[in-house]
């Protein structure tokens, strides 16, 4: 397959875009930098993430489109503007791609369309599947315009996959590196009040599951990438002090996150549990589906 990738360059498309090209397909990546040069094995393509008119041609060939395109969320304080970025950053980018298959004489057999699972909104005691509604709050109503960004396709028929990731492990990029960060200065504990859940994914389950999406034709719509077994952030952070043997005790009241973070306190103080219920009914075989050896397995290297 040729597979065009918006966003290929960030944590996830990087690793994607690996395994796809090991797998044999040919990777076309969109990139906002300007001039970068091709690789032997994957060819950019400069693109502003917003103008659907350059993409047109670029989609006479391709099989399948991955729009992982968005600003990153948990990078700098909230601001006004940085909330209207992360909104438009997403809505703008699966606005231009619906709109140059729309225009393009060629379709792509599959659309998957990157979305979170803050879609669900926060709760300490709900489960959330796939059939869950939308909740409230703002990464609830940034998930919600991310993933009609590209509703367009549904009326052509096109297999539209959205994909609502969970916390993405990774030891270098990612939310697990300033999780840890308190483990590893000997002052982690529980943060808040420890009982907000956190769906997580080891990075190379994403990309596993993401392929598998990509393969299996009858899976449509939202579709949760997470472990299968969502956990406390105090149960989390007793699997970190045991990992990286490092005490668990001091707790970080929410307040003082409140206070340094502002709303953005809400990536660490507040969560979902969210279950991957298609992934499992269609069998996908997760390589790290508890938390400990997820750990264990991103520290050993």
């Amino acid at each position: 397959m040729k597979i065009l990738i918006a966003g290929g360059t960030g944590l996830i498309g990087q690793a994607l875009s690996k395994n796809l090209i090991q797998a044999g397909n040919q990777v076309v990546v969109l990139t906002r930098r300007q001039n970068r040069a091709d690789t032997a094995s994957i060819k950019y393509v400069y693109w502003d993430a917003r103008t659907a008119e350059p993409l047109i041609a670029l989609m006479q060939d391709i099989d399948a489109v991955i729009n992982l395109a968005g600003d990153n969320i948990g990078e700098g304080y909230w601001t006004k503007a940085k909330k209207e970025r992360i909104v438009n950053s997403r809505v703008m980018a699966g606005n231009a791609l619906a709109s140059a298959i729309i225009n393009s004489d060629h379709k792509p057999e599959v659309f998957i369309q990157a979305s979170a699972v803050g879609y669900y909104g926060n709760s300490e005691d709900q489960q959330f599947d796939e059939s869950s509604p939308n909740g409230s709050g703002f990464l609830s109503d940034v998930a919600r315009k991310w993933e009609a960004s590209s509703e367009e396709l549904d009326s052509l028929k096109i297999r539209r996959v959205i994909v609502r990731i969970g916390v993405v492990l990774d030891s270098h990029s990612g939310a697990l590196p300033l999780m840890v960060l308190p483990f590893k200065l000997f002052v982690g504990g529980p943060i808040g009040n420890g009982r907000q859940y956190l769906s997580w994914i080891h990075l190379q389950d994403v990309v596993r599951a993401i392929e598998f999406v990509l393969r299996s034709k009858s899976m449509s719509g939202p579709v949760n990438l997470t472990a299968p077994s969502a956990c406390t952030n105090a149960e989390f952070g007793k699997v970190i002090s045991s990992v990286l043997h490092r005490p668990y005790w001091f707790p970080t009241p929410g307040f003082a996150l409140k206070l340094v973070l502002g709303e953005k306190s809400t990536l660490v103080l507040d969560g979902q549990k969210v279950t991957p219920q298609k992934l499992v009914e269609q069998g996908f075989q997760f390589s790290y589906p508890d938390l400990e050896n997820a750990l264990r397995n991103i520290y050993s290297k």
